[in-house]
């Protein structure tokens, strides 16, 4: 991971506070374009410590249905991959150190054509991604090049993924690795805390990178409980359903800021409501 990044940059201060970050999930164009650069540029004083942003595709084949039916209401609204990086310059205006990491599948960036991606990426403030249907054997395709234009390309990791196979994922990894607690599509049952502790505690013995944990977390309660081993909680069904289930832009705006408080809180106290000494 670049040391000089903002990636880098919060995870360290994340380490000196003691506490794992809020990693947060929407997608962008949803409901509408508008709305959604509210709910963007409000997740920060919400709580967030790092925003992913979905790309809209037609064909989301890895994620549940929440997540697939968010896609389609952007798409429907008019959402591409230029007005997605617009979302973001326009959110650079305002937050100068809250990554964001693009979130999504290859082919709408083999569309707009990857070196140009890349380049407008950059340019519009775009500090990572994650490309969740191209394996690290296309790694020359975009995660390389990412490289070269200061872009973390941050690696999934699940429950399948042996030890065999893992040198292979991590290689060209960087930003931080996404542990995928369940083995399935987004928004699935979570695994218990016991399984996933166990987990990230053997990638942390391959990777000296940060380990994000996310798929099936949406209470406050379940990302204290994953916060108290992870480097970072990711939520993103949970926060996508607010704004499926409210009535207006208003309400979606805040459905999922209220809820991000509420995570924020339960993550940045969570260790410290297991060292606290007890008294005798």
């Amino acid at each position: 991971m670049k040391t000089d990044s903002r990636l880098a940059s919060r995870f360290a201060a994340l380490k000196a506070e003691n506490r794992p970050g809020l990693v947060s999930y929407v997608t962008a164009g949803d409901p509408d374009m508008a709305t959604s650069q509210r709910i963007l540029n409000g997740l920060p004083d919400a709580g967030v410590d790092i925003i992913e942003l979905g790309m809209p595709f037609s064909d989301p084949m890895a994620d549940g249905p929440a997540i697939q039916k968010a896609a389609l209401r952007a798409l429907e609204g008019g959402q591409t991959q230029a007005k997605t990086l617009e979302m973001v310059r326009r959110f650079r205006e305002e937050y100068a150190t809250t990554p964001i990491v693009l979130m999504g599948y290859y082919n709408p960036i083999f569309c707009y054509g990857v070196e140009r991606f890349l380049e407008d990426a950059a340019q519009a403030g775009v500090d990572g991604l994650i490309v969740v249907d191209l394996p690290p054997e296309h790694d020359d395709e975009i995660c390389q090049p990412a490289a070269r234009h200061g872009i973390d390309f941050i690696r999934l990791a699940t429950p399948t993924t042996d030890a065999k196979r893992l040198p292979t994922v991590l290689a060209n990894a960087s930003g931080f690795i996404y542990y995928v607690s369940v083995a399935g599509v987004t928004g699935a049952g979570a695994a218990t805390p016991e399984s996933i502790e166990r987990a990230v505690g053997d990638l942390k013995r391959h990777t000296q990178l940060p380990i994000g944990v996310g798929f099936g977390i949406r209470t406050p309660e379940q990302a204290a409980s994953i916060g108290r081993f992870s480097d970072a909680v990711v939520v993103g069904s949970a926060l996508v359903d607010c704004i499926e289930q409210a009535n207006t832009g208003e309400e979606a705006v805040a459905k999922v800021h209220g809820l991000v408080r509420e995570l924020s809180r339960s993550v940045r106290n969570c260790r410290e409501e297991v060292s606290e000494p007890q008294v005798s």
